[in-house]
């Protein structure tokens, strides 16, 4: 007599095979991109609350993840990645919710402009092209920064804009693209602390980053005049347009992160093994919420 069919065994079998496909998504890293979004928002006169809230879910909740998912399928990370410390093992659900998840980014864009879904559709298709296996951006330390920083950063904060209801003539008007710039040069000097910790798995999977290329040494450098350069621009024109407000908001928010940054740099010139995926990711996340909160500040200042 044979045993009985267990007719539950494959539904719960699916269940974690997409809950660990959806970990790997890493909906909750997307915190760590909201600066961008609260900047953009920040240099407006007036913002829709409810573009504004469809924007953000867009975003942080579809388009983020599904960058991030996209790039856990082709890396096959064994260790520590942003947001995860173990993360679970890739499989070929991760890339039905890719795909999903792309789908509804671009659906949902519609909604608010036509314009503002093909936007979100391209930065879709360049995220891609930093991981996958044929084109793999990441093997070019130079190109895939100049990508990265860009589209998450100038592109994104058009991206915003648009989202919200401003026409392109009106995104791309001074200063407001000199805003642009600063989020890119802040992008600058954060993306290459994300892989500082990652030499290693880097170089067995014959990636060049950024970070691999300038060694910890130059990664810290990199990453203080890259900061240095855009708050500098970004009080500038704060003071051109005679916010001192908006200067005192900022200097005092953002004063951790320069407290946090210059003390892990001391540390690891006696001690390397600081460098390391807690640290990288306290430094991701105090830096995200300070900067979040000092734009958020100054928008409600204004």
């Amino acid at each position: 007599m044979q045993p009985p069919v267990n007719l539950t065994a494959k539904p719960l079998k699916h269940t974690k095979q997409y809950s660990s496909a959806l970990t790997l998504m890493r909906i909750p890293f997307s915190v760590y991109l909201m600066p961008v979004f609260w900047f953009a928002l920040s240099t407006l006169q007036q913002v829709d609350v409810w573009r504004a809230a469809m924007v953000f879910l867009i975003l942080h909740v579809f388009v983020y993840p599904a960058s991030n998912g996209y790039n856990s399928y082709y890396d096959r990370d064994e260790g520590s990645i942003g947001g995860l410390k173990n993360p679970p093992r890739v499989n070929r659900q991760l890339m039905h919710l890719v795909l999903l998840f792309d789908v509804c980014a671009v659906l949902l864009g519609l909604l608010l402009s036509p314009l503002f879904a093909c936007l979100v559709a391209l930065y879709l298709l360049i995220s891609k092209a930093y991981s996958y296996e044929g084109i793999r951006l990441k093997k070019h330390p130079v190109a895939s920064t100049f990508v990265v920083t860009f589209f998450q950063g100038a592109f994104t904060y058009a991206m915003v804009q648009v989202g919200v209801g401003l026409s392109l003539p009106q995104v791309l008007k001074t200063p407001n693209v000199w805003f642009a710039l600063v989020s890119t040069l802040f992008l600058c000097g954060s993306y290459p602390l994300t892989q500082i910790y990652q030499h290693e798995e880097d170089s067995r999977r014959g990636d060049r980053t950024l970070s691999l290329l300038l060694g910890i040494k130059g990664t810290y450098l990199f990453a203080a005049l890259s900061l240095l350069a855009g708050a500098a621009l970004l009080l500038w024109l704060y003071f051109a347009m005679n916010q001192m407000r908006s200067i005192f908001i900022f200097l005092t928010c953002t004063a951790p992160i320069l407290y946090f940054f210059t003390g892990w740099v001391l540390r690891a010139q006696h001690d390397l093994r600081v460098v390391n995926y807690e640290n990288t990711m306290r430094m991701n996340k105090i830096s995200s919420l300070c900067i979040s909160a000092a734009f958020v500040a100054i928008m409600l200042a204004n």
